[in-house]
């Protein structure tokens, strides 16, 4: 999506000799910067069969495809609902606003569920990880109950969307960095 160039940059900029997780990838444009901005690997997930061959497709495409940038089809909840795993140096989530696929083990709402996403997320990254969050809900609100322990939670949302975007209420977005 174009409302994301600048956070793409960021994470281009950012990526060099790291570990990228992109959680819901779509077509995986931020993973395809991380990769081009020297990302040691990258794991996108996304539910759809479409979109994370399009994801492949488009790593292909700028030739950064191989073993060490990874695409798979899963329901990210279930992915992040399981102890343990890999650990990231950046994350990136930008879930949909609402998804009750059948191929989900539960209904997802961005109001209720960021929460427990965001905070499973968060401790998937390395000490000094960083994640950015986004979200297109335009009236989106961080939950008071919301606990990432000592992390920083950053609204970059301004400075996320491009200046030709007549619209500056696009989106919302965040960083979120774990202490070293």
């Amino acid at each position: 999506f174009l409302d994301h160039r600048p956070t793409r940059k960021r994470v281009a900029a950012e990526a060099s000799g790291k570990d990228v997780l992109n959680l819901f990838c779509y077509t995986g444009a931020f993973t395809v910067y991380a990769a081009a901005g020297g990302a040691r690997s990258s794991l996108s997930i996304d539910l759809s069969k479409t979109y994370t061959r399009w994801a492949q497709d488009n790593l292909e495409l700028n030739q950064l495809s191989g073993s060490s940038h990874r695409v798979e089809q899963r329901d990210v909840l279930a992915w992040l609902g399981k102890d343990g795993g890999q650990d990231f140096d950046l994350a990136i989530v930008d879930p949909p606003t609402f998804s009750n696929s059948k191929r989900m083990d539960r209904a997802f709402d961005i109001d209720k569920d960021h929460p427990w996403l965001l905070e499973r997320a968060v401790a998937r990254l390395r000490p000094g990880g960083v994640c950015y969050f986004s979200t297109n809900y335009r009236r989106f609100k961080l939950a008071d109950d919301l606990d990432l322990g000592s992390a920083t939670i950053d609204d970059i949302s301004q400075a996320s969307v491009p200046p030709d975007f007549r619209n500056r209420r696009i989106h919302r977005c965040f960083r979120i960095a774990r202490p070293s």
